[in-house]
């Protein structure tokens, strides 16, 4: 699993590629934990990638709901359709009223229909409310819905499913024991190096260390948002494209918008640049 993940350019730790083989083996939810920017949401993009799935991906937040996540009615056609019911066919028009033309699939039940063919991402799962992460338990445990016009719709196999949360709130027990977790922490400095390599070939060994080090500096300080590691691939590729072969004080002021994300923060770091560029 290592191996397949690394030709999809993510670079996994031996626990992490572990619970993502047990999740495939066992067809169980892995839920992944983390810091914003340590590749969360992009391990399901790879996994889609290298195991040939589509990519199916509810993106989370406040005020979310079923019909928004699930599927609607086009009620817009359905009232053109109304229309017919004055014709000669209307016993045809008002038997098609509920049929599959108008129905409106939203990622979750696309994602039933498709089953194993298919990754669904659950991202940012901790942004939705109470109701709807109860609603994703039985979700979760039978895989099928029942649409009341249509009938149940259930996966023959079910589909991999990964959910991420950044922890702006404490999700359930309840959705915590369906689901594998792994917590996905900053790499160490050497393995973060070869994430930027592995995922900007341009960038040269040497960039990408200084621009790690930078970064790590950065972790250090009381940063409202902390750089991750998407920040970090963000900055290397930045200097790459400018054409610097080096980070200093100077080159970090003019490029601190690829890592630095909150105005106050860029006040913090810009008073002490030469520290946090400096070599070695």
């Amino acid at each position: 699993m290592t191996e397949l993940l690394r030709r999809g350019r993510y670079l996994a730790d031996r626990g992490l590629a572990t619970a993502v083989h047990v999740a495939l083996s066992l067809r169980r939810p892995l839920l992944l934990e983390g810091e914003v920017g340590v590749g969360k949401t992009e391990i399901a993009k790879v996994l889609a990638t290298v195991l040939g799935r589509d990519l199916i991906r509810l993106q989370c937040y406040e005020g979310i709901d079923t019909n928004q996540a699930l599927y609607e009615w086009d009620y817009a056609r359905q009232l053109l359709h109304i229309r017919a019911l004055s014709t000669p066919d209307s016993d045809v028009a008002v038997s098609r009223l509920f049929g599959p033309e108008f129905l409106l699939e939203r990622p979750l039940l696309r994602a039933v229909r498709a089953g194993d063919r298919a990754v669904l991402l659950i991202d940012e799962v901790d942004r939705a409310d109470d109701e709807f992460e109860a609603f994703l338990l039985e979700l979760l445990s039978d895989f099928q819905i029942t649409i009341p016009e249509v009938g149940t719709v259930a996966a023959a196999s079910p589909p991999l499913v990964v959910l991420t949360s950044n922890r702006t709130r404490e999700l359930h027990d309840a959705l915590r024991r369906r689901c594998l977790y792994h917590w996905i922490d900053y790499p160490p400095f050497e393995r973060e190096v070869e994430i930027v390599v592995l995922r900007e070939p341009s960038v040269s060994e040497s960039l990408a260390r200084r621009v790690v080090a930078a970064v790590t500096r950065l972790r250090e300080l009381d940063l409202a948002k902390p750089p991750g590691v998407a920040e970090t691939i963000d900055w290397a590729r930045t200097l790459d494209f400018l054409g610097e072969t080096g980070l200093t004080a100077e080159v970090a002021d003019a490029t601190l918008g690829a890592v630095v994300k909150d105005r106050d923060d860029l006040l913090l770091v810009r008073d002490d640049l030469e520290g946090i560029t400096a070599d070695g």
